[in-house]
């Protein structure tokens, strides 16, 4: 991957972030119980990676970091 790529992708990945974390803090403080509902899927959130760096675990810390992160933000 160049340079350019590898860029442009982690700022699409922070700007992506950012915005669906806005959005869940938005919708739990209008719906509660989007948190909790998002929580219990994890179970079935996967890295589709088909190599050694494969981490189901890993890919579901952050989406669970994430519902943390929202939940302290939404009490704040």
């Amino acid at each position: 991957m160049t340079d350019d790529i590898a860029i442009r992708t982690r700022q699409r990945e922070i700007a992506t972030e950012h915005l669906l974390f806005k959005l869940m803090e938005y919708v739990e403080a209008r719906h509660p119980g989007l948190l909790d509902y998002m929580e219990h899927s994890l179970d079935h959130l996967g890295d589709p990676a088909g190599d050694g760096s494969k981490d189901d675990d890993a890919v579901r810390t952050i989406a669970q970091r994430m519902i943390v992160g929202a939940r302290a933000e939404r009490k704040g």
